[in-house]
């Protein structure tokens, strides 16, 4: 027995041996995947990149029962490489329009839990925080289910040189929020960005308050936390509640139970990782008849699947428009290569913005 306890652990001594100088390597390699991420303003989770790993590992082990502790294995080292790469980014600086509680503030922090927020006036100041090295990406909002487009980061993308890396879902709830202590019988006024004000409009008239706008959610939170006043209530995130010391009154006041923001994240370089299928382009047509419809045509001809479309006027010139596009599919392989070179013919301007993962919650 003694002789058989002394083998298994002088195999299990070397095994650890090799294991600790390839846990190394992992990890060096894994610094490598951090680096190219930062370059490209990607997020550390890539969980479809993590479930093909998982699935491609776990084939190699033919033993059914030690498949299974294998695969826990594999996730294991996986989360550690995660909190090494998360460590890491504690030094990345993201930009984003607002204050600390906004909804972009919320956002960023989902999709780089560990950098650091940086803060800025407008969607432009944050903009070019990234053009100017101030930031390594600017997240953005892009678009909500219940308002729309938003045009002023549209018009940034079209004229200036950063690149889309990522499109995320952010589900908002606007709830009532107010003092503690304070119940919905007390508030008198609530006070919020127009566009909660309008996505809470049958709350508001069914409980007749008044209402004040201000520049977004977060700065409605914080005026009412500074009033301490109980007739006055704000209309925010649960998050923006607890950041400066409000109760959540009442949950889900929006009348859409449906809200969600779409965010971009904008970096210098464009990113092209398999997790990333689909692709942002934006263009203008010639001043002829049927232009966007042969533009559009040349999408489909190649198998593109387009999944949006949108026109925005061009600020330098009167009533002409640029147009936003967005695609199921790589533009990198010859098929796009000459998709591209198609509409290139017939467009004036022709920008592939980037490339992103569809349908990306956070």
């Amino acid at each position: 027995m003694a002789n058989k306890l002394d083998e298994a652990r002088r195999i299990i001594n070397e095994v650890d041996a090799k294991m600790a100088e390839l846990f190394v390597q992992r990890m060096r390699a894994a610094e490598m995947v951090f680096e190219h991420k930062k370059e490209f303003g990607l997020p550390i989770l890539d969980q479809k990149r993590e479930d093909t790993v998982i699935e491609k590992n776990a084939a190699l082990i033919e033993d059914e029962v030690l498949k299974g502790y294998y695969i826990d294995y594999i996730k294991n080292v996986m989360s550690v490489s995660r909190a090494y790469q998360y460590r890491m980014q504690s030094g990345l600086k993201i930009a984003y329009s607002g204050v600390e509680g906004a909804f972009a503030h919320i956002a960023a922090g989902k999709i780089f839990p560990e950098s650091s927020r940086i803060s800025y006036s407008d969607f432009k100041a944050a903009y070019n925080a990234v053009i100017f090295g101030e930031c390594d990406a600017a997240v953005l909002p892009i678009e909500n289910s219940y308002a729309g487009e938003v045009g002023q980061t549209l018009d940034l993308i079209f004229s200036g040189t950063l690149y889309i890396n990522g499109i995320y879902e952010l589900e908002v709830h606007q709830n009532l929020l107010g003092i503690p202590g304070a119940a919905a019988e007390d508030i008198r006024k609530v006070v919020s960005h127009p566009q909660a004000l309008s996505q809470c409009h049958d709350y508001i008239k069914t409980h007749g308050f008044e209402t004040e706008e201000t520049n977004n959610t977060a700065l409605a939170a914080k005026a009412v936390a500074e009033k301490g006043d109980k007739a006055f209530g704000a209309i925010a995130s649960a998050e923006t509640a607890e950041l400066y010391g409000l109760t959540v009154i009442e949950p889900n006041i929006n009348t859409s139970g449906e809200n969600t923001t779409r965010f971009v994240v904008l970096s210098k370089v464009r990113a092209n990782t398999p997790s990333l299928s689909s692709t942002v382009l934006m263009l203008t047509v010639r001043h002829e008849a049927g232009s966007l419809a042969k533009a559009i045509s040349i999408i489909g001809k190649y198998g593109y699947n387009m999944t949006a479309l949108r026109s925005r006027p061009m600020k330098k010139h009167s009533w002409q428009y640029y147009f936003y596009i967005e695609i199921d599919g790589s533009v990198i392989g010859e098929n796009g290569q000459n998709m591209l070179e198609e509409l290139g013919e017939l467009c004036d301007q022709l920008k592939v913005a980037g490339t992103f993962a569809p349908h990306t919650e956070i």
